[in-house]
């Protein structure tokens, strides 16, 4: 194997010259399931990792460290499905260690999924409540990568090239995966169990499904879908969308690809619909659900245009209060929160 992939790198493709890309691809392929052992990889997982390792053939490294890599990257994603979630799909999943769990799924790319559940994790803990922010995303590609002031010295290992690491987010905590590896498979994303720290009590959990939303809907057996399991007490999901056209198309989309496992009583669907950007829906656009999504447009929860959001991110400083403001109603319509018109933490001075 190592021979065909230093062939190609050489750039030697043709029959009778050496191995082709195709073969190079393939190879790779191979020592990815090569490093899962006797358990069968997705072939999206498969995909990320001959991704990772032919780039690394691009860019000058030896045939046998691509393959290397690309093996490793089997044996974590293999790992990680060695510690499911309970092995029969309609089985509910324990979720009473996390306190109320709140999943934050991304309907649409850029949808603003990362910045709402860092807002709901924030105007939690001005609360004094004790919050879990979970990132459940690939690191390279995450919306909270900025949202702890400095990594923390606590971590899980998982494997010896992955672990959970917890850093502090004001008083809440924040949960990241990180990895010496060049890619998170989304295979490799440890399921919901493994993110559990020492900490009680425990009052609420926001999870950034962070993900490809096109992904975590496809199977929430395993990955950051697993997120979206049916279990006790029930998670409150919600969905977030840009205030488009567009935006709702690809969100019932979405949930079409949801719909199997809900109706096999595996998973649930969002039970709350976010708008990020907007005080209303812009004339024609509510028009755009489907009749999936359109049972959610009626209480959609809209989170204001904010500038220096949307230019910065999110960061380590707590939410601005435009955004606190706008999630603080639907906090206390779910009991997280005291009423509103009770005064709340002035915290967050300096925000707006």
């Amino acid at each position: 194997m190592t021979t065909v992939v230093n062939g190609a790198a050489r750039g030697r493709p043709g029959p009778g010259r050496g191995p082709t890309v195709n073969d190079v691809h393939h190879a790779l392929g191979r020592a990815a399931r090569d490093g899962a052992g006797d358990r069968e990889l997705d072939d999206v997982d498969v995909e990320a990792a001959v991704d990772a390792a032919a780039a690394m053939l691009a860019g000058g490294h030896a045939g046998q460290d691509a393959a290397r890599v690309a093996e490793q990257l089997g044996a974590n994603t293999a790992a990680m499905g060695d510690l499911e979630l309970p092995s029969s799909a309609r089985r509910p999943v324990d979720w009473s260690g996390f306190g109320a769990l709140i999943p934050v799924l991304s309907g649409s790319p850029g949808a603003g999924a990362s910045a709402l559940a860092a807002g709901i994790a924030d105007a939690l803990q001005l609360a004094a409540r004790c919050v879990l922010l979970i990132d459940a995303a690939d690191p390279a590609r995450s919306g909270l990568a900025a949202a702890a002031p400095a990594e923390g010295p606590w971590t899980f290992p998982l494997t010896a090239q992955l672990a959970i690491r917890y850093s502090w987010r004001g008083q809440a905590l924040l949960a990241r995966l990180e990895s010496g590896l060049p890619v998170i498979t989304p295979g490799m994303m440890p399921p919901p169990p493994q993110w559990l720290p020492e900490l009680e009590p425990l009052h609420v959990t926001v999870v950034d499904i962070g993900h490809d939303g096109w992904r975590a809907t496809a199977n929430p057996l395993v990955g950051a879908g697993g997120w979206l399991r049916r279990g006790s007490p029930s998670a409150r999901p919600i969905l977030v969308v840009r205030p488009t056209r567009p935006s709702l198309r690809h969100a019932e989309q979405l949930l079409a690809r949801l719909d199997p496992w809900v109706s096999a009583g595996a998973a649930i669907p969002p039970c709350q619909l976010a708008v990020t950007g907007a005080k209303r829906w812009p004339r024609g656009v509510a028009g755009a659900a489907g009749r999936r999504l359109q049972p959610l447009l009626d209480d959609a929860l809209f989170i204001p245009h904010d500038g220096d959001l949307q230019v910065a991110g999110v960061t380590d400083e707590l939410m601005p209060g435009r955004v606190l403001d706008a999630v603080a109603p639907l906090l206390a319509d779910w009991g997280l929160l005291p009423p509103p018109g009770r005064a709340r933490s002035r915290s967050r001075k300096g925000q707006s």
